[in-house]
């Protein structure tokens, strides 16, 4: 491990520990209508994105049992 070689007095480390810089940051630039227009369209695009492979994964995702029960109930219905 590095170490320094003069001594840090207590004080200086302890002072550090609360200095507060005194010059504020510029002020955050507004975005424009542009801007927010652009952020609206991506995130309706990426949701509508969601939604769409949600509507389209469903049926992949059937395990057909309502098929198979329903021909089921078809049948003893005829006899």
């Amino acid at each position: 491990m590095f170490r320094r070689p003069e001594a840090v007095p207590f004080a200086f480390v302890a002072e550090s520990d609360r200095f507060r810089s005194n010059v504020t940051p510029p002020p955050r630039e507004r975005p424009s209508v542009s801007q927010l227009m652009g952020r609206t369209l991506v995130g309706l695009t990426v949701v509508s994105g969601l939604v769409g492979s949600l509507l389209f994964g469903l049926p992949a995702l059937d395990t057909g049992q309502s098929a198979a029960h329903s021909q089921r109930s078809e049948a003893s219905d005829g006899r």
